[in-house]
């Protein structure tokens, strides 16, 4: 049988997956400076290796064919969502992507570097190698897609999600920010008046930090005999289902970024701890899309980090781990801090969509050739000014060159994230109505029952469903970012 044959083959190239992906994580992590060269010529073979195998000509014949075998609904959704991902392999030549991954890997590998010093002049080269192969990479995908090229990127990411689609959305939020940030800030300067910000102390050793961590990953139901914690210069969830490998960065002077980065990597690996295992080397066995995937991480990030209900639970944990006696009134200021910061990863709630509205909008400038390498300091700028009334002109380290995403060719990402935060708003919003108690599950500890709601409508369906799809069957609706303006409005408003 043809299905049989795609069975075979998808374990075949689930073992590159696997193999490049723990690559990725040791060479982020672990790696020598000097193991840079030799790692991204490696990777980018590994690469090309599993691209020939994947869009080998002989498979679309194999998907014809089991197209027309008799096969039980989850097999015809496996064949489906892998045909679906060999017209988007064979967009793009396996010479291509060696190219691509080594340009890639060498520019990220530059900018872990030249961040830290500043040296956006050194590093604008190695970004405008990797912005011209994303062009290029655009172009071809459009062109087999018949999609516009920025679509064609976002397709990788969220499969179905358009420009067109996200525009009007950003727009409205942009819109409803822009007036909100101000209120939220005269709110907290008001509640400040009243009961001043308790300082904390201001030393928080790294390894006690890392130890809240585990504690808390565990707590929410990561699985650490199938993954672990570990440091990196920026946060991410990567390595395998079976093996989620977690990174964070520690500030010894304070430590709720890193505590909250580890909750948001933690929904991510929740999701990929969770997914369907009995299709895990298919692609119908994926997670659905980043923007899926962001509101994962941004549901135990958001929904419940920072809701007081959890810090009433929290509040001992974190005091065993760090040694300080702190009240609810005490934690609850620092937890739901909103300030204008030039740092998206550390921003809060209500300015954090500003952040990923100024990336979409340049993305798109970007790709389309609008917007030149050279140029992208002083557009950056001229937005956070706009948006924000903050300036990066003087400092691209905390601005065009603070994200990964880039430097690694990952245009098209972004978005993800606020749509992300809106999905975690309208999942939270249905919990809420099926289980009007859930908060007090929050205050005990117990995150049985919204873990099992997740596990049933999200986890566990891998990409059997669009995105559009999955959250109608989620939530009983189509993606509403009512829900995140309610969210924001109650909490900080």
């Amino acid at each position: 049988m043809s299905f049989h044959k795609l069975d075979d083959l998808n374990r075949r190239l689930e073992a590159f997956s696997h193999a490049l992906s723990i690559l990725g994580v040791d060479e982020a992590v672990s790696m020598a400076v000097g193991g840079g060269e030799a790692r991204a010529e490696s990777m980018a073979a590994l690469a090309g290796m599993q691209h020939r195998q994947a869009s080998a000509p002989e498979i679309a014949d194999w998907i014809d064919a089991a197209e027309r075998e008799d096969l039980d609904d989850e097999q015809k959704a496996a064949v489906r969502e892998f045909k679906r991902q060999y017209i988007n392999l064979t967009c793009l030549p396996a010479e291509f992507v060696e190219k691509q991954m080594r340009t890639r890997m060498r520019s990220e590998q530059l900018w872990r570097d030249l961040r830290a010093k500043n040296d956006w002049k050194s590093f604008e080269p190695a970004l405008d190698g990797v912005i011209q192969l994303v062009r290029e990479e655009a172009a071809m995908r459009a062109d087999v897609l018949k999609l516009d090229p920025y679509d064609a990127l976002l397709e990788q990411y969220d499969p179905g999600t358009r420009a067109a689609t996200i525009a009007p959305v950003f727009d409205d939020l942009k819109t409803f920010l822009v007036d909100f940030v101000p209120r939220a800030l005269s709110v907290q300067e008001e509640k400040r008046a009243k009961h001043p910000l308790k300082a904390l102390s201001g030393s928080y050793p790294i390894e006690r930090q890392r130890e809240l961590g585990l504690a808390m990953m565990q707590a929410v139901g990561f699985d650490l005999t199938h993954g672990s914690l570990s440091v990196s210069h920026h946060p991410f969830c990567g390595g395998v289902p079976t093996d989620v490998r977690i990174t964070t960065r520690y500030k010894t002077t304070e430590f709720l970024s890193s505590l909250m980065g580890v909750l948001h990597e933690t929904g991510h690996a929740l999701y990929e701890q969770n997914l369907p295992k009995a299709w895990a080397h298919w692609p119908l066995g994926k997670a659905r899309g980043m923007a899926v995937h962001e509101s994962q991480s941004l549901f135990v990030e958001k929904q419940l980090g920072r809701n007081p209900a959890f810090w009433h639970w929290a509040l001992p944990v974190v005091e065993k781990h760090l040694g300080e006696d702190w009240s609810i009134d005490d934690i609850l200021p620092h937890v739901h801090h909103v300030e204008r910061g030039l740092i998206r990863v550390d921003a809060d709630e209500v300015t954090y969509p500003l952040h990923i509205i100024l990336r979409f909008e340049m993305e798109q400038d970007l790709v389309a050739g609008r917007l030149q390498t050279r140029d992208i300091p002083e557009a950056w700028d001229a937005r956070m000014q706009d948006t924000l009334g903050l300036s990066t002109i003087d400092s691209p380290g905390d601005g065009p060159m603070q994200d990964v995403h880039w430097p690694a060719g990952m245009l098209g990402y972004f978005p993800s994230y606020s749509l992300g935060a809106m999905t975690a708003a309208q999942q939270w919003a249905t919990i809420a109505i099926a289980m009007p108690d859930i908060e007090n599950d929050l205050a005990a500890g117990r995150f049985e029952r919204v873990n099992d709601w997740r596990r049933e409508n999200i986890w566990s369906q891998g990409s059997r469903w669009s995105t559009p799809e999955l959250m109608q069957r989620a939530t009983g609706s189509a993606l509403d970012a009512t829900h995140f303006k309610r969210h924001l409005e109650q909490r900080y408003g």
